[in-house]
């Protein structure tokens, strides 16, 4: 960009400002549209002395001036973003913190190089005070490699300044202490830390990832800032103070569009001042005065006779279709050059190219391509003679785009959570109560057991080590399963039904697949150049689940068989692109696609959301509705039979017998489950002559997931996309300062707000009071009894941005996607199901900004067990793929009827989730006679003090977490990572930690060889297997030192001079060295 900017430095214009500014004199420009003003101060950054800050009125605005700056200039641009709160809380320490505190340190700093070039902030940002570059100086701990410093005096100093000790760091504000590891996460870097100390001295510092708490990169030195969210909200002592107070000598200030900040500013004061202590403008603006202030517009302004006027023009021509494409890109290519097409991948890049060629395009020469996407609008420079133009322009797509993320959040792996009290499952002796762990001596050994509690207040002990064989129980909260008798024959015989059940089922499962498998279907060709095309458009990054999803989906379609598989993903998680790939491969062969949608609102999303997506190719996308008049129905029926559509999205209508396809290849199902019976037999009909995907927003637990690989075509997201934050969740009583503090919260950040109120009667009487509340905002009511003609009307005014509260029914529940939509309030919550709340939830925090959902309780409500336990979940649950907690919740509140039919409830009742599952899995390899491998379980009985000591891993959690790592390690590089990841997070592996490293050592190598018990005794090692052959195989190389006693015992002799359990250990290690592999 430098040779363009350099034309614009060129303009008289231009250098008035320029020497304006210089010379501390302020300036105005007006007539910059769209992209322009970010060309025009990304020209004049070069030249300030110092920082330049740019004001704008709001967080939107200023996200999309800084991304468009970035497109103009090599130099760093920094956002300085406004932090949020729910309605009646404090302050919490978060990542726009981080970034605020960060900014003011740097300002405060001689080093002028060392400040960003451009800083962009909303006015609201402006207006909340920071504390002073001196303050948070004091409150900085710096830590270098070598220096001595006492761990226990760092956390009190911690603590003073309002840093929460945990057990383990996950957020801002954090700290944790294990033996002589540090880990903080302070409130001015996004870097998590850990400072390992040996004494005194610091011996390392680390980077380390949240996700995964493993240690990422070494450094030499690092600053902690202790600053609480509440400090960094106020000025720590004496006046509050803006940013704009510490702006460094030479920095220079523009204002774009100042009578929308100075209003913008005016709103906010009188909406959240006084709750976020909020500045005045009048007080920022003094502040800026003491730097030359440039104001920017859009659009000319005659009121200020000294504005530099600058003829920019719009680039709004292009239609969409490609000869209006060619049509306006000629004009500008005539007129101007270079013309600057900005695409925000190498997918859109190529589709544009080859369009312009096959419509033979003359002046493709002039077109220059840049990566990105242009927020703020293209523009025509004619004085300059350059366009810039984004590609979503061009092609008249304007959806919100993601911007990258740090990174994508880690899947959730399992429900495994044990607190004392809970059911468990031990796999041979039934349910029992968990009762906590306890360390015993066991012949002068130290040891870890879980105790658990059976019928007859009979406890049993299990070793730590045999953690795998204990399951969380997940059945029903309506009922307490009964304790099982230790030693009784009740649990074979629950387990013996259990088994049959579910080898009915995976027969079942199995007919229906070989069935399938022989109707003729369509066998869809490989992908070809457009269908690549078509994903690389695709403008954000894929989650690897989705490409793993997209690879199943699109394999079945090229086998010769219907497909009917089920996508299942929590809500947000990009199954509807996963659907429109599957869409295009079929039109693309020349099939036609029906898409099914439960409702007539998210009929029209997804017809938005099609249409956007394929708006570059030449595919026909049509919505049947309700929404539509009789004769536009008809319309669309006769081109859909005659094959004029592409691709028919539509409630149930679409089912109905006068629509007919000319040549329908794929039907899309989105939430079968809320289709009626008559539905579904017409659906089962189609099943067997068309490819089937069906996609749920109710994600299956892995677990079950992988049980069902081989009987039942199923593709799981369980990985969230960039960018994604976690929705702050509530369950409360509504008082009006809630509900009016929350509303205007949103509204302060140009957000929008839902109200879900699922009574039809008294909804107009609801959304009445709320404008009474809050008169500042504008209020919309929707529900499914309204005229289809109105509620389309509203839903669209709403989506457009025309109202700030949607009050609605349950019509918002699926699907709908309104990414300013960011506040959620459920009245009467409790009435509600888990899942359906869930799903609700899910219509914000599609964004990138932090959502917010309140669970409204009539303050005179009492509740049931079932709805507090459902409430309880929804609150507790509120991270990102909470949805497949939900699931396994939504098992234990309503049984597992939703998942496998209400059939197999009982089972899962008997004998609990994790084990149903892993029967189903054993049986469908039996089935299909496929090899079951089964784990050996091994005793290593050598006398070693193996356990986790509560000084070295303190969490109780995090020890049960290890334990768990430990026994699920099948083989020695597996144990290595596991003890490589304990020394990382808890610092060097105390003795204990090595014996029991020792142990599963033992255990790995002998599983192979069925050895059920290795014991020490004296002289010898006492051993119990299950098969000579492999004892023998696994011992060859002590030739008689090994004495078979019986079929299923041994004795090892034991060499001279070895005798103590780790003398023992390293004896057994190098046998085994040199021992052959078995064989299988």
């Amino acid at each position: 960009m430098t040779e363009l900017l350099s034309r614009l430095e060129g303009d008289e214009r231009f250098r008035r400002l320029l020497s304006q500014l210089a010379t501390g004199r302020g300036a105005s420009a007006g007539g910059l549209w769209g992209g322009a003003v970010s060309f025009l101060l990304a020209a004049l950054a070069r030249h300030a002395p110092s920082a330049f800050l740019i004001a704008v009125p709001s967080v939107e605005g200023a996200e999309d001036l800084a991304e468009d700056l970035r497109l103009f200039t090599d130099g760093e641009v920094a956002l300085f973003p406004a932090w949020e709160t729910a309605a009646e809380e404090e302050p919490s320490p978060g990542l726009a913190h981080s970034q605020r505190v960060a900014l003011a340190r740097r300002l405060g700093r001689d080093d002028v190089e060392s400040l960003p070039r451009i800083i962009v902030a909303p006015i609201h940002a402006l207006m909340q005070p920071v504390p002073s570059p001196d303050a948070v100086g004091e409150s900085t701990l710096k830590l270098r490699v070598g220096e001595r410093h006492r761990i226990e005096r760092i956390a009190e100093w911690l603590v003073e300044r309002g840093l929460q000790r945990v057990p383990m760091v996950e957020a801002a504000g954090e700290f944790s202490i294990r033996g002589g590891i540090l880990d903080v996460l302070s409130l001015a870097t996004a870097t998590p830390l850990r400072i390992e100390f040996f004494g005194d001295e610091v011996e390392s510092i680390r980077a380390f990832d949240l996700e995964t708490q493993r240690s990422v990169a070494g450094l030499d030195r690092c600053e902690v800032v202790a600053l609480s969210g509440r400090q960094v909200a106020q000025a720590s002592g004496g006046t509050p103070r803006s940013l704009a107070d510490f702006l460094p000598e030479g920095a220079w200030v523009c204002l774009h569009e100042p009578l929308e900040v100075q209003d913008r500013a005016e709103k906010a004061l009188e909406q959240v001042g006084a709750r976020e202590g909020l500045l005045g403008f009048g007080a920022v603006l003094e502040a800026l005065s003491a730097h030359p202030i440039l104001q920017t517009y859009s659009l000319l302004t005659p009121t200020e006779p000294e504005t530099e006027s600058f003829d920019i023009r719009s680039v709004q021509g292009f239609d969409g279709e490609i000869s209006g494409i060619c049509r306006e890109l000629d004009r500008l290519a005539r007129a101007n050059d270079p013309v600057v097409v900005f695409c925000a991948n190498v997918g859109e890049r190529e589709r544009l190219e080859e369009l312009l060629k096959d419509a033979d395009f003359p002046l493709a020469d002039r077109l220059e391509y840049r990566d990105g996407f242009l927020a703020t609008g293209g523009f025509e420079f004619p004085a300059l003679r350059l366009a810039c133009v984004g590609h979503h322009e061009i092609f008249r797509r304007y959806a919100h785009r993601r911007r990258p993320g740090r990174r994508a959040a880690a899947p959730i792996e399992s429900f495994l959570d044990l607190q004392r009290g809970d059911y468990v499952v031990h796999v041979t002796h039934g349910i029992a109560r968990y009762c906590g762990m306890e360390r015993l001596n066991r012949r002068g050994e130290l040891e870890d057991f879980l105790v658990l509690e059976f019928a007859d207040n009979v406890r049993l002990y299990v070793p730590a080590t045999k953690i795998h064989l204990v399951q969380k129980y997940v059945g029903s909260l309506r009922v307490r399963p009964a304790l099982s008798k230790l030693a009784g024959s009740q649990w074979e015989t629950r387990k013996a039904a259990a088994k049959a059940a579910v080898r009915d089922l995976a027969e079942e499962l199995l007919l229906v697949q070989a069935m399938r498998a022989r109707l003729p279907g369509i066998a869809y060709p490989p992908d070809d150049s457009l269908v690549a095309e078509f994903e690389r458009a695709f403008p954000y990054e894929e989650t690897p689940d989705q490409l793993t999803a997209c690879d199943e989906i699109k394999a079945d379609m090229e086998k010769p068989r219907p497909m009917d598989r089920l996508l299942c993903g929590d809500v947000g998680y990009g199954k509807t692109e996963l659907a429109m790939r599957a869409a295009f491969k079929a039109v693309a062969a020349g099939k036609q696609v029906a898409v099914l949608v439960p409702t007539t609102v998210l009929a029209q999303q997804h017809y938005r959301t099609f249409a956007e997506r394929f708006a570059d190719y030449p595919v026909i996308v049509q919505v049947l509705s309700r929404f539509k008049t009789p004769a536009e129905q008809r319309q669309i029926i006769e081109r859909t039979a005659q094959g004029g559509v592409d691709i028919l999205i539509g409630t149930h209508r679409i089912l109905s017998g006068d629509v007919r396809f000319r040549d329908l290849g794929l039907v899309i199902i989105d939430e079968e489950q809320r289709f009626g019976v008559e539905h579904k037999e017409r659906l089962k009909r189609l099943r067997a002559t068309v490819d089937i995907l069906t996609m749920t927003a109710t994600p299956i637990p892995r677990t079950l997931h992988m049980a069902l690989l081989g009987i039942r075509d199923i593709s799981s997201l369980m990985t969230p996309p960039q960018d994604r934050l976690a929705i702050r969740t509530r369950v409360c009583r509504p008082t009006p300062q809630l509900i009016r503090e929350a509303i205007l919260n949103e509204l302060a950040r140009d957000g929008q707000v839902f109200f879900v109120h699922n009574r039809v009667h008294n909804i107009d009487e609801v959304a009445a009071n709320l404008r009474q509340l809050v008169p500042e905002a504008r209020f919309l009511v929707g529900h499914g009894q309204m005229n289809e003609h109105l509620l389309e009307e509203r839903m669209t005014r709403f989506v457009d941005g025309e109202a700030d509260v949607l009050v609605s029914t349950t019509i918002i529940e699926s699907g709908l996607d309104i990414p300013r939509a960011n506040t959620l309030f459920v009245n009467n919550a409790d009435q509600f199901g888990l899942a359906d709340l869930h799903q609700l939830r899910g219509r914000v925090g599609r964004y990138k900004h932090r959502a917010y959902a309140y669970f409204l309780v009539p303050p005179d409500r009492i509740l049931t067990q079932t709805a507090l336990h459902r409430l309880k979940a929804i609150e507790e649950f509120d991270e990102l793929g909470a949805g497949f907690r939900i699931a396994m919740r939504d098992l234990e509140i309503r049984g597992a009827g939703n998942i496998l039919g209400y059939e197999q409830s009982g089972h899962i009742l008997a004998i609990g989730y994790e084990l149903y599952t892993r029967l189903l899995e054993a049986t469908v390899k039996e089935l299909r006679r496929e090899p079951i491998l089964e784990r050996t379980e091994v005793d290593v009985d050598i006398d070693l003090n193996a356990f986790l000591p509560d000084d070295y891993v303190v969490d109780d959690a995090q020890r049960m977490q290890m334990y768990r790592a430990l026994a699920h390690a099948e083989t020695l590089d597996e144990l290595r990572a596991v003890g490589d990841e304990m020394a990382d997070r808890f610092g060097p592996l105390p003795e204990p930690v090595g014996k029991l490293l020792a142990r599963h050592e033992l255990r790995i190598h002998l599983e192979p060889y069925k050895v059920t018990t290795i014991a020490r005794r004296k002289g010898y090692l006492l051993i119990k297997f299950l098969d000579l052959a492999k004892l023998r195989q696994r011992f060859a190389p002590v030739g008689k030192q090994l004495r078979v006693i019986d079929d299923t015992t041994a004795h090892l002799i034991l060499p001279p001079g070895v005798g103590e359990p780790m003398d023992i250990v390293a004896w057994l290690r190098a046998l085994f060295a040199n021992a052959p592999a078995p064989a299988i």
